[in-house]
């Protein structure tokens, strides 16, 4: 029986502990998340980031765009749009 995995909007979603990945490895951007505090998924204080998928660089290099927002899906939405354009060019 295969392994059940997470997506959102076709795209794979993995969390590990506090931390939250979105988008397909092998594409050249993903979104990186981490629940900065933890009261609850409305109102936890979210660090997100549209990285480089290229693991040559340094890790701060990878970093193309950041913000914070307060709730998972606030973080979630943001972070499916920077992605979307980020992967189509504009």
């Amino acid at each position: 029986m295969g392994e059940s995995k997470l997506t959102y909007k076709g795209k794979p979603l993995v969390r590990v502990k506090d931390e939250l990945y979105y988008g397909n490895p092998e594409d050249p951007y993903v979104i990186f998340m981490k629940i900065l505090d933890s009261e609850d998924d409305d109102n936890c204080k979210v660090l997100i980031q549209l990285l480089n998928s290229n693991a040559s660089l340094p890790p701060k290099d990878r970093i193309v765009k950041e913000s914070s927002k307060n709730g998972i899906y606030n973080a979630l939405d943001i972070g499916t749009i920077w992605l979307e354009r980020a992967l189509s060019g504009k």
